[in-house]
């Protein structure tokens, strides 16, 4: 089968595509024929040798966190499963290829509202956002929520979870992409580079404060996240695209009796990738598949040109998600 190779870290040139031999599917995996794949900021981190995937060595190194496709072979003690189902999942690593072997309870159907080809826009930022807003920070109905980075991919996703479920959301953007954000439905769209997320926030919730922060920046938006924050709320960080070093005012998070929860999902162990995917399926595949909820695609690529779309994700020119084709 064809795969994108790491061999060497840097620049996206090291992205190889090449043969390597078809993984077998042990007795409780499904062996996936790979339709589409998509970008993660990880797999930039990982083509520089800063975020290896976690586990064994594969005996090739390939990228990809997260994949659709249909379902080839299946395991002996396979149940849920049987060739020629429509899937998706998130993966460790691997997706950069055509084939890959999954744990079947990993797996989540593919709703018949959505292409196969691009619901492989869903599964990480999906239930990255999901299990951020709801699982670690305790988001309700008619609750508030400040996501920011509304266009990235998490972000996208993260501002229709908040609507379907009955709860509001301020998120920040960029002043070039506030109406491909508003679009998506959020109440309050903050351009972070003329307006204060701080002031936003409390004036939509009448001074109280946001209940969750759902951070990919970090930095020094950790202290002004707190100060928008109503009281016993949560600060979900799971990125830090703007540093990983930050000042916070103690005092401030100890009145506000605030927690600041730090989470990732690729590291975790693989009962609580399965958990987190399960919990993700039953509370927002419905919303998928009646349509109130839709994967946000900014571009594909062909899998041949991974290098050149790379580079494009490196520019946060994009709004939603960068997907491969297989």
């Amino acid at each position: 089968m064809r795969a994108v190779v790491l061999t060497s870290y840097g620049s996206p040139d090291v992205l190889t595509v090449t043969e390597v031999p078809d993984p077998v599917p042990g007795p409780e995996e499904v062996l996936v024929d790979v339709v589409a794949t998509a970008l993660n900021r990880a797999d930039l981190l990982q083509r520089r040798g800063l975020y290896p995937e976690p586990g064994a060595p594969r005996p090739h190194e390939i990228p990809g966190m997260e994949l659709s496709g249909r379902v080839s072979v299946v395991g002996d003690r396979v149940t849920e499963w049987k060739p020629g189902d429509e899937v998706m999942a998130i993966v460790s690593g691997g997706a950069y290829a055509e084939r890959i072997t999954v744990p079947e309870r990993q797996l989540m159907a593919i709703p018949a509202a959505v292409e196969v080809a691009d619901a492989a826009a869903i599964p990480e930022v999906g239930i990255t956002a999901h299990d951020a807003l709801v699982v670690q920070g305790g988001l309700t109905a008619g609750g508030w929520a400040l996501v920011h980075a509304g266009a990235s991919g998490v972000g996208s996703m993260a501002i229709q979870i908040v609507r379907a479920m009955g709860a509001r959301v301020v998120t920040t953007t960029s002043v070039g992409k506030v109406a491909s954000v508003e679009a998506l439905g959020a109440d309050r769209v903050v351009d972070y580079g003329a307006e204060d997320f701080v002031d936003a926030c409390r004036e939509v919730t009448e001074g109280v404060g946001v209940d969750v922060v759902l951070d990919v920046v970090g930095g020094d938006y950790l202290g002004r996240n707190v100060r928008a924050l109503r009281t016993g709320g949560s600060v979900v960080q799971v990125g830090v695209m703007g540093g990983a070093k930050a000042d916070v005012d103690l005092g401030l998070l100890l009145t506000k009796r605030a927690k600041l929860v730090g989470t990732v999902l690729r590291a975790r162990p693989l009962e609580q990738k399965i958990d987190a995917t399960r919990r993700f399926a039953a509370a927002v595949l419905p919303a998928i598949a009646a349509g109130a909820i839709h994967p946000v695609i900014d571009r594909r690529f062909d899998v041949v040109d991974i290098a050149e779309a790379h580079r494009y994700l490196e520019t946060n020119a994009n709004v939603g998600k960068v997907l491969i084709d297989v």
